[in-house]
């Protein structure tokens, strides 16, 4: 037992040893690593507290310029919206620089919005956020420019899928209504009407548009005719108050609705045609 006892001694302090042996040859690494590991996430943790800070001051530097727009002061709102571009964080440079070529367009200045949606077309890296400048610029271009200028922005928007298709057509037809081409400025607004996303809102204005080529007699496919007429009738009852509706239902409750049914038609139908 003596012996067993002797050779425990030993071999525990061999490795007793080799532990220390051990930890005097990677005790500078095992230290260093652990330095970095804190290093590492205290920069991270100051670089987040930095950023967010930044954030929350470009935040309300950003709303204040659309404060002083609100309230008409142009230069001092472009003043304030080039000291976020500048100096701001996170996204708010590029929502200022969206806000600053709105501000140029209100001011008169087309030509100028329009190089600034262009600027943004080319560099921003969403795709969404580039197809977005070039609706804005191609909706500038409606009475300033050429059917062309709208074209070489937007008509490759205004294709099924794309989440903006509605407002680049809307906007092609009226350049093309502009131009004269009228045949193709309905085929934008239909497509619109026909668009099972589109909005209510959206859809009324088509019926409007397409109710006007139809009075100056631009147009007089029964396609148009009956787009513009379900557009304007869907307005008509939107608008039409609640009370008005009682006295619809009656002819309803009549033993022949057929016959009142045909008058409806025509009287919905002329009010569009005029």
């Amino acid at each position: 037992m003596s012996q067993d006892n002797i050779f425990r001694e030993v071999d525990e302090e061999l490795r007793s040893d080799r532990m220390r042996a051990f930890w005097r040859r990677f005790a500078p690494y095992v230290i260093g690593a652990a330095v970095a590991v804190v290093v590492l996430v205290a920069v991270n943790e100051g670089w987040s507290w930095y950023h967010s800070n930044n954030a929350a001051q470009s935040s309300d530097e950003l709303y204040a310029a659309f404060d002083l727009i609100e309230g008409g002061d142009l230069p001092a709102a472009q003043t304030a919206l080039d000291k976020v571009i500048a100096d701001g964080s996170g996204r708010y440079p590029m929502l200022a620089e969206f806000r600053k070529a709105g501000v140029l367009a209100k001011e008169g200045k087309t030509a100028e919005a329009v190089a600034a949606y262009d600027a943004l077309s080319s560099s921003l890296d969403n795709v969404r956020l580039r197809e977005l400048a070039l609706v804005l610029a191609g909706n500038l271009l409606i009475d300033s420019g050429s059917l062309a200028d709208v074209q070489s922005r937007i008509e490759t928007i205004a294709t099924e899928g794309n989440p903006l298709r509605n407002a680049a057509r809307e906007a092609l037809g009226l350049a093309q209504y502009k131009a004269g081409d009228f045949a193709a400025a309905q085929a934008s607004f239909e497509a619109v009407v026909n668009d099972p996303l589109s909005q209510s809102t959206t859809r009324n204005r088509m019926g409007y548009y397409l109710a006007q080529l139809l009075s100056e007699g631009a147009i007089t496919a029964p396609g148009a005719a009956e787009n513009a007429a379900t557009a304007i009738d869907q307005i008509v009852s939107e608008d039409a108050p609640a009370t008005a509706a009682e006295p619809a239902a009656a002819p309803a409750a009549t033993p022949a609705p057929a016959a009142p049914a045909e008058p409806a038609a025509t009287n919905e139908t002329e009010p569009a045609l005029e």
